[in-house]
């Protein structure tokens, strides 16, 4: 995996170069941090294997540890929204999410896990693409009631990451009805 290597050296050598400590002109102690450890490049394509675990004792919640290879050269703490594939699965939208300690979970859905045949202990493959957090692609549906309720400017404003949770939200419905009422409710909630 050389994408995955190359980023994880680039890491390494900004880390090496950093200095922790710099003295403004006042003569104050200031942290300084190259950007490159702080940005998490939208496109990069990154693969692993990983046991999958169950998260939540009693739910059918499951989770996979991303290695720390992996998250160190995606160069974040940070929550990281991406499109996963696990093993042959369907392509889907979903966001690391920190623990704590600079390392990260997936959280893979009971729809995947039942696509693929999946169940707590069993390895798999995960590959992703990051993607951009502030590019949010509004489904024509949910921009027609949005128009129609004079409520788009209000959704826009809100920060790309709420925006793409809530169209998540949306696209996760199974039936039209159901899209329809997530729709619904988004709509009714920005217009309280």
């Amino acid at each position: 995996m050389p994408g995955i290597r190359a980023k994880a050296a680039e890491y390494r050598i900004a880390k090496a170069n950093e200095k922790p400590m710099n003295r403004s002109q006042s003569g104050t102690k200031v942290l300084t941090k190259p950007a490159t450890t702080q940005r998490v490049i939208a496109g990069l394509e990154m693969s692993f294997a990983a046991t999958l675990e169950d998260w939540a004792e009693g739910m059918d919640y499951c989770a996979i540890a991303v290695p720390a290879r992996t998250t160190a050269a995606l160069g974040t703490k940070g929550p990281v929204l991406m499109m996963a594939q696990v093993n042959k699965s369907r392509p889907f939208k979903v966001s690391l999410f920190p623990v704590g300690g600079g390392q990260h979970y997936i959280r893979i859905k009971a729809a995947v896990r039942k696509e693929t045949k999946t169940q707590s202990g069993d390895r798999i493959k995960v590959r992703f693409t990051v993607l951009d957090r502030a590019a949010v692609t509004i489904p024509k549906d949910f921009e027609k009631a949005l128009r129609a309720d004079d409520v788009l400017d209000a959704f826009k404003a809100l920060p790309p990451g709420r925006q793409n949770f809530t169209i998540r939200q949306i696209d996760a419905a199974k039936k039209p009805d159901a899209r329809g009422r997530r729709i619904a409710r988004a709509v009714e909630a920005l217009c309280s």
